[in-house]
C-alpha cells in the first residue's frame, strides 16, 4: 500500500488516485499521432477519506474549472514527452494543490485608518471642493 506524502502530514492513498493516458495535441508528427504520452489524473476531491473538512473547502476553491460537478479533480499532464515524466508531473501538481489548500488563510484584522491618513483624505476633499467652488459661477446683482 503505497502512499505519497502531502503538506503537513497529510496522506493521500494511490488507489484515490486514478489516471488515463491520452493522445498530446500539438507538434510532433507521427508520434504524437500514434503514441498516448499524456496524461489525465483524477481525484475525487469530494468522497476522498484523506482530506478534512477544511482543506476539502480550499481544495474545492482552489481547483477552479479543473473541478467536474461530481467533485472530481482533472489535471491534465503533456508537458513531456515521456508517460511516466507526465504521470510524475501530474502528481507533483496535484500535491502543489493539496500543500496550499492546506494552508488555513490568515485572519483579517481589521484596523482603522490613522490621524495623518484622516488629515489627509480631509485636506484633498477640501481642496477638491475648493477647486470645484471656483469653476461655479458667481450669480451677482450686476447684470
Amino acid at each position: 500500500m503505497a502512499q505519497i506524502i502531502a503538506a503537513n502530514g497529510i496522506l493521500i492513498d494511490d488507489k484515490e488516485l486514478h489516471f488515463d493516458s491520452i493522445r498530446a495535441s500539438g507538434p510532433g508528427g507521427q508520434h504524437v499521432n500514434k503514441v498516448s504520452s499524456a496524461v489525465q489524473l483524477r481525484f475525487d476531491v469530494v468522497g476522498s477519506p484523506s482530506l478534512s473538512a477544511g482543506v476539502r473547502q480550499r481544495l474545492v476553491r482552489l481547483a477552479g474549472n479543473r473541478l467536474t460537478l461530481d467533485g472530481v479533480l482533472v489535471i491534465e499532464a503533456k508537458r513531456f514527452r515521456s508517460l511516466e515524466q507526465n504521470r510524475r508531473d501530474a502528481v507533483a501538481r496535484l500535491l502543489a494543490l493539496v500543500e496550499q489548500s492546506a494552508k488555513a488563510p490568515k485572519r483579517r484584522r481589521p484596523t482603522k485608518p490613522g490621524m495623518g491618513a484622516r488629515r489627509r483624505r480631509l485636506d484633498s476633499k477640501k481642496k477638491r471642493g475648493k477647486i470645484k467652488r471656483g469653476r461655479q459661477s458667481v450669480h451677482g446683482g450686476d447684470e
